[in-house]
């Protein structure tokens, strides 16, 4: 098993869902912010957090990759324009309804938020139980070079769209964490990053040739890494590999800073999943907005 997937099943009471579930009904409903991708259940017994939509143009939107049409959710406050920018990069389960609420609450903050569907021509999250074949089949497919592609992809719709994209920052949860590193390293343009748990290192494979400690060189804007002490499948360690890494990276990139929660586990943003943890991820989404704010995306 890769180790997004591991980090992803950390969290999980099961690595199975046998029973129905009328969500897997949906589809690419579910993977469009509807409900939950299968795979990424159990939930917790509480509501996870929902954040109304009134006062915001927020739904599936429709980009033009060379041709490829990839459905991405976006939200932003309606009838503004100017807006500045967040790409919001996803777990291994998709864009399912977590990740669409977390675009709601940055437009609630002012921000055009966009949420691709980054894994869809490789298959659909949502239709797997196992996560073992959800990462065989579809995530370790998923080349970083492709993903690259469509985020910026996601950058030109947004500059037709209302956004500001001089005012560009990024997010991401875990697969999307280290999406987020890679992105710094992919696009000069980058203002700012908060990488959620994202993972640092790794062995190389021909869809993950180079990990972001091994791009630091390239990369030129501060990224707020926010991370769990009790993260056994992202060990402190690596945290402390990527700030020496970082010591020599463009000036930008080297004013990175990390926040390590003690006690916490992995995916203790995820309000959906036994593994959320309130104090830390609240704390994190504060530090998240100042951090944007801090380095001139707000």
């Amino acid at each position: 098993m890769n180790s997004d997937s591991l980090l992803d099943t950390q969290a999980l009471l099961h690595t199975r869902i046998d029973a129905p579930l009328p969500s897997r009904r949906l589809a690419l409903q579910t993977a469009l912010g509807v409900g939950y991708a299968c795979a990424a259940l159990p939930l917790m017994a509480q509501t996870a957090i929902k954040t109304p939509s009134d006062g915001l143009t927020a739904g599936e939107v429709v980009i033009d990759v060379n041709g490829y049409k990839m459905h991405a959710y976006r939200s932003a406050p309606s009838g503004k324009t100017g807006l500045p920018v967040v790409l919001v990069i996803s777990e291994i389960f998709g864009v399912h309804e977590y990740i669409a609420d977390v675009t709601r609450r940055l437009a609630r903050e002012g921000y055009l938020a966009i949420a691709p569907e980054l894994f869809s021509r490789q298959g659909d999250p949502s239709s797997f139980g196992e996560i073992a074949k959800l990462q065989s089949e579809v995530i370790a497919k998923v080349p970083d070079a492709q993903v690259m592609g469509d985020l910026d992809a996601c950058v030109q719709w947004a500059a037709g769209q209302g956004g500001n994209v001089d005012k560009l920052a990024i997010t991401g949860f875990c697969w999307g964490g280290r999406i987020v590193w890679l992105y710094n390293a992919h696009n000069p343009k980058l203002q700012a990053g908060v990488a959620w748990y994202g993972r640092l290192v790794g062995q190389p494979t021909a869809a993950t040739p180079k990990h972001p400690v091994e791009l630091v060189g390239s990369m030129q804007a501060p990224v707020l890494g926010l991370y769990g002490a009790a993260d056994t499948g992202i060990p402190v360690s690596t945290v402390d590999q990527m700030k020496a890494a970082l010591q020599n990276a463009p000036a930008g990139a080297k004013k990175s800073q990390f926040v390590v929660y003690p006690e916490m586990p992995h995916a203790f943003h995820a309000d959906y999943r036994p593994s959320y943890r309130a104090s830390a991820a609240q704390d994190g989404w504060q530090r998240l907005l100042a951090w944007f704010k801090q380095n001139g995306v707000a």
